[in-house]
Formats: structure tokens, C-alpha cells, sequence
């Protein structure tokens, strides 16, 4: 059974209040729908760990059989709520291919202190110098009409330029060409970036070498088509299902994985899945010496060619 904290919460800057299902900062309040609401606490339980999409399912989602598409569209909705950016995330971070992480500071709620009591002579007296002072300054109804309309039609033209000129220019950008659903080809395989799981995440050109160099060798493969690296590495920190990935590239297989370097050592994970159902085809774990990093990047292409192989789409005809 579902269970509902009422303990206050301070998430960052926001006052989380999960027994009325309501958020409230510098007096703007919002309400959370019941799920949201839990998906929220969720994250503030575990601050500063990563939680994998399938422990909110399990604990979100409890006795409710969905797909991760529902993680994703109550997060990106959560987001808006908090005014937060997932580019740079003061609150909700996302770790690709793994989950999400709180990153914002996460404490009981405690009342803010009582403000400095005020003289009423000296308050009153205040008051009154501030409103003749918002009084003197009031623009005249007949000026503040005729500032919004030059401001409404300042607004409208350049609209309408912005329109025209999208229109004017064509669209040459290999990042939005990477979206657009291509014709799905069976003999064909993407590598997504692979993951950096070093401790403290310093690996990432290591990661991308790694990505390259197995995009490079499956390329060299006969009658195998191999979305280029700027396909790929479009997709780093994307919130989308490996579904969504796979129609975009049209291919039918997926090899993605992760590195972990400690001092001259390497372990190196990787996963071959099938497009049409999510299922793993293969998978291995390499731990070798740095200095075999290219026997590995060797058997990775030889055993996933293998697995290939094994499909009938790949044998030959």
C-alpha cells in the first residue's frame, strides 16, 4: 500500500507539503497531483543517490502496470513545477540510461523566524509616505493605453518576421536531422555513448573513445549500415526509450554499454539489444589492463559480429 509522508519538507527553495499535496515559495503555492507528489518525496528520500527508473515504478507506480514513458512525462512535468532546467538541474538530475538523481539540499521543513516587530507610529507614518509616492508616480490611464498598444504591435511584427524568416531558411542542422524517423533497416546496428561509471565521472573522453572506436570497427563490417558519431552522440543525456532511439536511427539492433577505469585496469560492460522487442541479445563484461584496451574494443566488435551472426537477418542470402 501506497503511503503518504506529512512530514513538511524544505527541497531547495521550495516548502513540500505531501499531506495537502502542495509546494509553495516567496507566496507562489502549486498542487502536485497525488502521484507526482510521491514521485517528488521519492527523490527527496534518496537526495544525492541515483534511483533507477525501475524503483520508481515499483514504488511510484505500486500495483499500476506502466511503461517508463510515465517516469519520464512525470518528470519532465515535476520539472516545470520546480522551474527547473534539466540542461543545468538545481533540483532533478538525470544519469542516462540509469535514472535520477536529487540534487538539491533536502531538510525538514522548520518555520522561518518571527520578523522584528515594527513601531505602529513609525510603520503607519511608512505606509502613508509609500503610497503617495505610488500615487504620484501612477502613469494616466490615457498614456498607459497607448504604451500597450505600441507594445502589442511591436510584439506582433516581430512575430510574424520571426515566422517568415524560419520559413526563408532552410534546415541544414545535423542535430535536428538525427531526430527525423529514418526508414528502418534490418542490417543495421547504433552505439549509443557509452557510460562513464568511474569514480567521480572524470572518464568521459574515455567513454567517447570507446564509442568511436566500436562505431569505427562495426562500420568496417560488410553489409552492416552504422548511424555515424554525431547521430549518436545526439542522444547522450536524452530522456527518450531505446524505442524512440531506434526508430529515429532505423536500426534494428543497439549496442550501448559502460567503462569503469581504476588506476591500470578497465572494466569495460557491454550490451547488444534487439530493437523490435527490448530484448538483451548479448552482453559481456571485460576486466583487462589498460593497455589491452584495444583487444577489448577487438572482442566487443568480434562477439557482438557473432550475435549478429546468429540472427537470420545477417546471414547471408
Amino acid at each position: 500500500m501506497e503511503r503518504t509522508p506529512t512530514t513538511m519538507l524544505r527541497i531547495g527553495t521550495w516548502c513540500v507539503n505531501p499531506a495537502s499535496g502542495q509546494i509553495s515559495r516567496d507566496g507562489e503555492s502549486a498542487r502536485l497531483e497525488a502521484r507526482t507528489m510521491r514521485l517528488l518525496v521519492c527523490l527527496a528520500e534518496h537526495a544525492g543517490e541515483v534511483v533507477s527508473i525501475d524503483d520508481l515504478l515499483s514504488q511510484v507506480w505500486s500495483g499500476v502496470i506502466v511503461s517508463p514513458d510515465s517516469v519520464y512525462q512525470a518528470v519532465a512535468s515535476l520539472r516545470r513545477l520546480l522551474g527547473d532546467d534539466p540542461k543545468q538541474p538545481t533540483y532533478i538530475a538525470t544519469v542516462p540510461r540509469l535514472g535520477y538523481r536529487m540534487v538539491a539540499t533536502v531538510s525538514p521543513w522548520l518555520e522561518e523566524p518571527i520578523a522584528q516587530t515594527v513601531s505602529p507610529t513609525v510603520s503607519s507614518v511608512a505606509s502613508e509616505s509609500e503610497a503617495s509616492v505610488a500615487i504620484a508616480n501612477a502613469p494616466r490611464p490615457g498614456s498607459r493605453r497607448i504604451a500597450l498598444t505600441i507594445s502589442g504591435a511591436v510584439i506582433c511584427l516581430a512575430v510574424v518576421f520571426a515566422l517568415v524568416l524560419r520559413a526563408k531558411t532552410p534546415n541544414h542542422s545535423p542535430v535536428e536531422s538525427a531526430v527525423i524517423a529514418a526508414p528502418q533497416t534490418q542490417k543495421s546496428i547504433a552505439v549509443l555513448p557509452f557510460l562513464d561509471l568511474t569514480q567521480g565521472m572524470h572518464e568521459g573522453e574515455f567513454a567517447d573513445g570507446m564509442t568511436e572506436e566500436l562505431i569505427d570497427k562495426l562500420s568496417k563490417l560488410p553489409r552492416l549500415q552504422v548511424p555515424s558519431p554525431t547521430s549518436s552522440f545526439y542522444y547522450r543525456d536524452k530522456e527518450m526509450p531505446v524505442a524512440e532511439i531506434v526508430k529515429a536511427l532505423g536500426v534494428m539492433y543497439v549496442l550501448d554499454g559502460s567503462v569503469r577505469k581504476s588506476g591500470a585496469r578497465v572494466r569495460v560492460a557491454a550490451r547488444l539489444i534487439r530493437a523490435d522487442n527490448g530484448y538483451v541479445v548479448w552482453s559481456e563484461t571485460y576486466d583487462r589492463p589498460f593497455h589491452d584496451l584495444l583487444m577489448v574494443q577487438d572482442d566487443i566488435a568480434g562477439e557482438v559480429t557473432k550475435a549478429l551472426g546468429a540472427s537470420t537477418e545477417f546471414k547471408p542470402s
